[in-house]
C-alpha cells in the first residue's frame, strides 16, 4: 500500500499538501493574553497532532485514485482523536481554573476546546485542497490552493467580539452605606470599611448596552459575564486575593432594560484600556442565543 501511494506522479503532491498543512497548524498556534498555550510541551503537543492531521489530509486523494479505500477509513479514527484532543484541552483548563482569582468559567473553557478541536479539521481541510489541487493542476496550482486555505484560516482564527452587539461605555462607581452601585446598576454590599476604600481609589465600573433582542438575551448568560471578567483581569490585572469577597469584579444586569453594570478592581486604573479589553471579548460561542430568528407557526382556528 505504502509504495503504491508513494508512487512518482504523487510524490510532490503528498509532499506540498503535507507542508501546507503543517504550515497552517503553525499559523494557528499562537499564544496571546490568554496564555494558553504557553509552555513549549504543550505546543510540542498540538504542532504533533497538526503533522498526524495534515498527513491523513494528504494522503485521502492519492488514496481514493489508487483505489485504495482502506486507506481512507484512517480519517474516521482521526476524527475520534481529534474528538479526544477536545476532551484533553477541556479536563486540563478546568484543572488551571480552579487557580485563577478571576476563573474562565465553563462555557469559555468549552469554546476553547472546541477551538482546538476545530483547528485539527482545518489542517486537514488544507493539505486535502492542496495536494488535491497539486495533483489535477500542477504545482503552481497547489500553491494558489495552500495560500488560499491558508488565508481562510487566518479569517477563522478570530470570532466575533463584544463590540459587535453591545456599546460599552464607563460608568460612575460610587457607594451609598455600604451598597456598591455602577450608575444606576446595584452590584453587591460591602460591609468592610477598608475595603469600601480600595473600591473608591481602585474602582472602574461600566456599562454595556445591547444592541438588539439578541445581544440582550447572550450577554445575560452568566458565562459571558465571566467571560469579560476573566480578560479583564488577564490583560489589566485584579486588585484582590483569595479569601477577599468584597473585592471580587462582578457583573450584574438590570432586569427591565438588560444592560449590564461591570465592576472592576484592575491593578492598573486605566479606563480607555479596560473599554478596548471589553470590545474585544469574544462571543463565547455555547451562549449566543438569537430567539429573534425563531420561526412562529401559526395555527389557523
Amino acid at each position: 500500500m505504502l509504495k503504491e501511494l508513494l508512487a512518482y506522479e504523487y510524490v510532490f503532491p503528498l509532499v506540498l499538501g503535507f507542508l501546507f498543512g503543517i504550515m497552517c497548524r503553525i499559523h494557528l498556534l499562537r499564544t496571546d493574553y490568554r496564555q494558553y498555550p504557553t509552555y513549549p510541551h504543550g505546543k510540542i503537543i498540538h504542532i504533533s497532532l497538526g503533522v498526524i492531521a495534515s498527513a491523513l489530509g494528504a494522503i485521502a486523494i492519492p488514496a481514493l485514485l489508487k483505489e485504495n479505500y482502506t486507506a481512507v477509513t484512517f480519517l474516521t479514527v482521526a476524527a475520534q482523536q481529534f474528538r479526544d484532543v477536545r476532551n484533553m484541552e477541556r479536563t486540563t483548563l478546568t484543572e488551571i481554573d480552579k487557580q485563577e482569582l478571576v476563573p474562565r468559567g465553563g462555557p469559555y473553557i468549552e469554546g476553547i476546546a472546541m477551538v482546538f478541536e476545530g483547528r485539527n479539521y482545518m489542517v486537514m481541510f488544507t493539505s486535502l485542497v492542496t495536494t488535491t489541487a497539486t495533483i489535477f493542476f500542477h504545482w503552481w496550482g497547489g500553491v494558489i490552493a495552500g495560500v488560499i486555505a491558508l488565508m481562510i484560516s487566518r479569517k477563522l482564527r478570530s470570532g466575533k467580539t463584544l463590540s459587535l452587539i453591545a456599546e460599552i461605555e464607563p460608568g460612575e462607581v460610587r457607594m451609598e452605606g455600604r451598597d456598591l452601585y455602577v450608575n444606576d446598576i446595584y452590584i453587591m454590599n460591602v460591609g468592610l470599611a477598608d475595603a469600601q476604600e480600595i473600591i473608591r481609589e481602585q474602582g472602574v465600573g461600566f456599562i454595556l448596552t445591547p444592541r438588539d433582542a439578541n445581544a440582550k438575551v447572550t450577554i445575560a448568560h452568566p458565562g459571558q459575564r465571566q467571560a469579560i471578567l476573566h480578560d479583564v483581569a488577564t490583560q489589566l490585572g485584579v486588585y484582590t486575593d483569595t479569601g477577599e469577597p468584597s473585592l471580587s469584579p462582578l457583573v450584574k444586569r438590570d432586569i427591565q432594560s438588560g444592560r449590564l453594570g461591570v465592576f472592576l478592581l484592575p491593578q492598573e486604573k486605566d479606563v480607555e484600556r479596560a473599554t478596548s479589553v471589553i470590545r474585544a471579548v469574544p462571543i463565547l460561542e455555547s451562549v449566543f442565543r438569537m430567539p429573534t430568528k425563531t420561526r412562529m407557526v401559526k395555527k389557523e382556528l
